[in-house]
C-alpha cells in the first residue's frame, strides 16, 4: 500500500511531504506564484487542488487529474457588497488568464451573506480566510497555503493532514453538510478508488 506511506505519521513529517508534493506539482507551484503576486488580503489557497495534488502524487496520477479549479479565499470586510467582491473577482480573472485551471476567488467575509439562501442554513460571520477552513463539510478538505512574509510555504489545516494522507474523508459536522459530505465523497472515489468514506 504504497500510496499510505505517510499515513499515522507525526504531523512534521507529514506537513514536509504535503509542502514537498505542492512544491513539485507544476500546476499548482504556477497558481501559487500567481496568486501572491495578486496580493489579496489573508489570501488563502483551499481545498481540492491542494488534496487531489496529494492524491494524485501518491497514485501516480498526471498532474491536474480530477481537479476542476482553484479555490482562493481572501477576507476583507471594510467593504461587505457585491460589487466590491465583483471588482476583486473581475481583476483575478484578467491576473489569471492563462492558467490551466480557472480560480474561483470568494471574499471570506461576507459569506454569511449569501449562505443562508444558497445552503438553506444559517453560516457564521468568520473573522479569517483561515477560520472559514475550519467550517468546511468533511475535515479531509480543510487544508489552506499561503506564502508567508518571508516567501516560504504557510499551512493551515485545523484537523491536520493524517485524513489526506490515508485516503480517508472524515466528515466534520460543525455544520449539517452532510449532503456535501456525500456528494464529495462520492465523487472523489470515482475518481480515486483508493479513498475510504466515512459514513456521516
Amino acid at each position: 500500500m504504497d500510496h499510505l506511506r505517510y499515513s499515522g505519521l507525526p504531523f512534521e513529517k507529514q506537513r514536509a511531504a504535503f509542502f514537498a508534493i505542492v512544491a513539485a506539482d507544476p500546476l499548482l507551484a504556477k497558481t501559487l506564484a500567481q496568486v501572491r503576486t495578486l496580493a489579496l488580503p489573508d489570501w488563502l489557497v483551499v481545498s481540492g487542488a491542494l488534496y487531489n495534488s496529494v492524491w494524485n502524487h501518491l497514485t501516480g496520477m498526471p498532474s491536474g487529474y480530477g481537479i476542476r479549479d482553484v479555490d482562493l479565499f481572501y477576507f476583507e470586510d471594510s467593504d461587505l457588497s457585491y460589487e466590491a467582491e465583483d471588482a476583486v473577482i473581475r481583476r483575478a480573472a484578467r491576473h489569471f488568464e492563462g492558467l490551466a485551471l480557472p480560480v474561483e476567488v470568494r471574499n471570506q467575509a461576507r459569506v454569511h451573506l449569501w449562505y443562508p439562501q444558497k445552503f438553506g442554513q444559517l453560516c457564521p460571520r468568520y473573522t479569517s480566510s483561515s477560520e472559514s477552513v475550519s467550517y468546511f463539510a468533511s475535515k479531509t478538505h480543510a487544508v489552506g497555503v499561503r506564502f508567508d512574509a518571508d516567501g516560504q510555504l504557510d499551512l493551515v489545516a485545523p484537523f491536520g493532514l493524517d485524513d489526506i494522507f490515508s485516503f480517508r474523508i472524515t466528515p466534520n459536522k460543525v455544520m449539517d453538510n452532510q449532503r456535501t459530505h456525500e456528494a464529495k465523497g462520492k465523487r472523489a472515489r470515482e475518481m480515486w478508488p483508493e479513498i475510504e468514506v466515512v459514513p456521516w
